[in-house]
């Protein structure tokens, strides 16, 4: 056949172009006769690696070829795929960044020299891509001059091909370099580490720092991006998540060979082995961040970071109580005028508490804590019966002490872990009790975020509801919000594991603001109970205005919410026209040791 009229010959790659780039080929041969070719054996390449990817069921190596030539073009493409990668050539290198987002490849065969947008220029983009910035870059180039081969390594290619190239070379180089690539990825998974940033995933750092607290003697810095409220205001959800995808691969740079993670969509975690100087290490963490550019061009925005660093000594006992401390040193962090704070151990009261803190300790031996009730009530009725639990103890002299005498003591004397387990099983013992009765209720049960971020906290409780036959729809935990403000990356990992056992959380002493709007859409939150104050102060005008802010900002976030400490008409009547879910206080009943409140016939 012979080529059709209606083609110009000039389209096809004329002689001189093959030899040009095939200079590997043999000199040219006669054809052979018949009886030759039978017994001339033809060579046959061993497969290569794309070859033995098809055949093992693994996808294909697919490259994204940029040349404006489109003879050259031609000529990688069908070497590419005679070696069975699949290739697609894209001639205009404007049209590079929306190929790679909807194709996806393992690799871009790039010419260096390009008219409107060079290959440096290209290489910038694609490195600066939240997603596509691991993507292997391999140039072509007739350059020969050594320092534009290093500028082309410098500003961020994987490797180089000097024109004219021969095949094998060519074919040798892409797929050792998407073999390498995919390796990488695969071994980065296999390590709990997160393909596009390089950090370790949440779970996996976790287990680390399990498995190396109490007996590791490094740090912990946990790094916030700032203004996360007001970026996201001005560069909405899609590229605010660009800008901090591109802050956690900076984060992963700085972090060096130290592993690190992402908690949350702002914050960072990154665990320092050895003594270091751990102020000088935060300062390059909120310094790295801040001297970046995310973004293109000179438009490109600077992250303000602050940085909470806490060491790790015996005095922490596992993994959660050293992020706690860490957590509290980014609390004093963002107040700080240069944004870094330590942690320091909290000051000894002495003898202050002294005794109680004895008496609370016998008593925790002796099991001897108890539980007062108080019905939370839906103003609109409702026969779901549920309490709010009250710890009390009786001390030496039999008189029973709130849990506003007791707690304190027990925070300073290091006993909060012991008397928030306890007062765990006496709430799941009265749940059990109650709901073989026939008369299931909820309980909401206050916690400590410390005590839920311990090693093995969550665990505990989802094995000791399942011994005994306790659904998670029963129990709602308790957190007070200054608290929660602190520790939100522990009370994170504590509801991600109580949340599909149906264990709710709720927010205690809730007032509005811009660093508690974050956290309500942190945590998977049910209810929100009003401070106290509110309930208090509805005489005055201000307050019953922002009672009202409040309650409006909490059903916005699908939130249910709750009045407590009413204690008379008039304040739960302002409360219920306010828009207020349940009110809890003297009003409804006093805190009592049983379960008795009728649900049912209850009208406010």
């Amino acid at each position: 056949m012979g080529i059709p009229v209606d083609i110009p010959r000039a389209e096809f790659p004329p002689a001189r172009y093959w030899r040009r780039w095939c200079a590997d080929a043999d000199p040219p041969k006669p054809p052979l006769e018949s009886a030759e070719l039978e017994s001339h054996a033809i060579p046959v390449a061993p497969p290569g690696p794309a070859a033995e990817a098809a055949r093992s069921g693994e996808a294909p190596y697919r490259v994204l070829i940029v040349e404006d030539d489109r003879s050259q073009a031609l000529f990688a493409t069908s070497v590419l795929a005679g070696a069975g990668i699949q290739a697609e050539a894209v001639a205009d290198p404007e049209q590079v960044m929306a190929t790679l987002e909807s194709q996806r490849p393992d690799l871009v065969l790039m010419d260096l020299h390009m008219p409107a947008i060079d290959g440096a220029e290209l290489t910038n983009m694609i490195r600066s891509h939240p997603v596509l910035s691991h993507t292997p870059i391999v140039f072509l180039t007739g350059d020969p001059d050594p320092e534009r081969q290093f500028e082309v390594l410098e500003i961020g290619a994987d490797d180089f091909l000097t024109k004219p190239v021969r095949p094998r070379h060519l074919v040798a180089a892409v797929e050792n370099r998407i073999m390498r690539a995919r390796q990488l990825k695969a071994q980065r998974a296999a390590q709990g580490a997160d393909t596009g940033t390089g950090l370790h995933t949440r779970s996996r750092m976790f287990q680390r720092l399990a498995t190396a607290i109490p007996n590791d003697t490094g740090a912990l810095h946990v790094v916030e991006v700032a203004g996360i409220s007001a970026l996201r205001e001005q560069l909405g959800y899609s590229s605010l998540e660009d800008v901090l995808t591109a802050a956690a691969r900076r984060v992963a740079e700085l972090a060096g060979d130290n592993p690190a993670a992402r908690l949350n969509d702002n914050t960072f975690l990154v665990h320092v082995s050895g003594d270091g100087d751990l102020e000088a290490f935060a300062r390059e963490l909120r310094d790295g961040l801040g001297r970046e550019r995310f973004g293109s061009g000179a438009d490109g925005l600077r992250l303000r970071a602050c940085v909470g660093s806490t060491r790790i000594t015996p005095e922490f006992p596992d993994a959660g109580s050293a992020l706690a401390a860490a957590e509290q040193a980014l609390r004093d962090a963002r107040a700080a005028p240069h944004g870094i704070a330590t942690w320091t151990p909290p000051q000894s009261t002495g003898n202050a508490t002294g005794g109680l803190a004895d008496q609370i300790s016998t008593a925790l031996a002796e099991r001897r804590l108890e539980l007062a009730f108080q019905p939370i009530v839906a103003v609109a009725g409702g026969e779901d019966a549920q309490y709010q639990t009250l710890l009390r103890m009786r001390d030496d002299g039999g008189a029973l002490l709130p849990a506003g005498t007791l707690l304190p003591a027990a925070e300073a004397a290091g006993l909060m872990h012991e008397v928030d387990r306890q007062v765990l099983e006496l709430a799941i013992s009265t749940l059990a009790r109650r709901q073989s009765a026939g008369a299931p209720v909820r309980l909401f049960v206050s916690q400590s975020p410390r005590s839920l971020g311990r090693d093995g906290y969550a665990e505990w409780l989802l094995e000791a509801m399942q011994a005994a036959g306790v659904s998670g729809h029963c129990l709602v935990i308790d957190v007070r919000q200054d608290d929660a403000l602190i520790h939100a990356i522990s009370l994170q990992e504590f509801s991600a594991k109580m949340v599909p056992a149906g264990v709710q959380l709720c927010l205690g002493h809730y007032r509005p603001g811009t660093e508690v709007d974050a956290l309500l859409s942190q945590l998977p939150l049910g209810f929100v109970r009003l401070a106290p104050d509110f309930s208090s102060g509805l005489t005055d005008n201000s307050v019953r205005d922002r009672m009202r802010e409040a309650i409006d900002r909490a059903h916005r976030s699908g939130l249910l919410v709750i009045g407590q400490q009413v204690e008379d008409p008039q304040a739960a009547a302002t409360l219920w026209m306010s828009g207020i879910d349940f009110i809890q206080g003297n009003l409804v009943q006093e805190a009592a040791g049983d379960l008795e409140f009728d649900f049912q016939h209850s009208v406010l």
